[in-house]
């Protein structure tokens, strides 16, 4: 099955010059979906982790249902301020100014390993944070993986090596 002919493709949105894809479709569309996460499921599957992180939102919508099919627990990313609970924040730098990601300070103990995963891998920039961040309390990243990686936008080179897989790419 070709996942692409299930993602859908919306111009100018969030603003104008930018092409979104959006897998709602995918979500919709249940042989795909199931399609996707037992692909999603091979590839993360090796890495043998023991909890898998969902960036905000659209990554918790992969991460959760993974995570229950491979028998793992999950845990959230998230932006500063929506977390209930002790925090452990992370700032990094965007294009212009800064931004705060978080987790629960329990979730994940010193040495688990960690894969973390997300709908859509462009600049790299909050996988990027996300995988400082659990290395920062102790956690040993494994592995990230996304439904779609824009591949010309270069987001993989700022993983500092951490494997990554993507179950689709696109080049422009």
């Amino acid at each position: 099955m070709d996942l692409k002919d299930h993602i859908r493709s919306i111009p100018d949105f969030p603003k104008k010059g930018i092409l979104f894809y959006d897998i709602s479709t995918l979500l919709a569309h249940a042989d795909a979906w199931q399609v996707a996460l037992g692909r999603l499921a091979k590839l993360v599957g090796r890495h043998r982790a023991d909890i898998l992180a969902g960036i905000e939102s659209r990554g918790f919508l992969v991460a959760a249902p993974l995570a229950s099919r491979l028998g793992l627990g999950f845990t959230m990313i998230r932006k500063k301020g929506k977390l209930p609970g002790r925090t452990i924040g992370y700032e990094y730098a965007l294009e212009y100014g800064t931004d705060v990601i978080e987790i629960q300070e329990d979730a994940v103990e010193p040495g688990q390993r960690v894969v973390i995963l997300d709908d859509l891998l462009a600049t790299g920039g909050t996988m990027r944070a996300s995988i400082d961040l659990f290395t920062r309390v102790g956690a040993e990243v494994v592995g990230a993986a996304c439904i779609i990686e824009l591949t010309f936008l270069g987001g993989r080179s700022k993983l500092n090596g951490v494997p990554f897989d993507a179950l689709i790419a696109y080049d422009e």
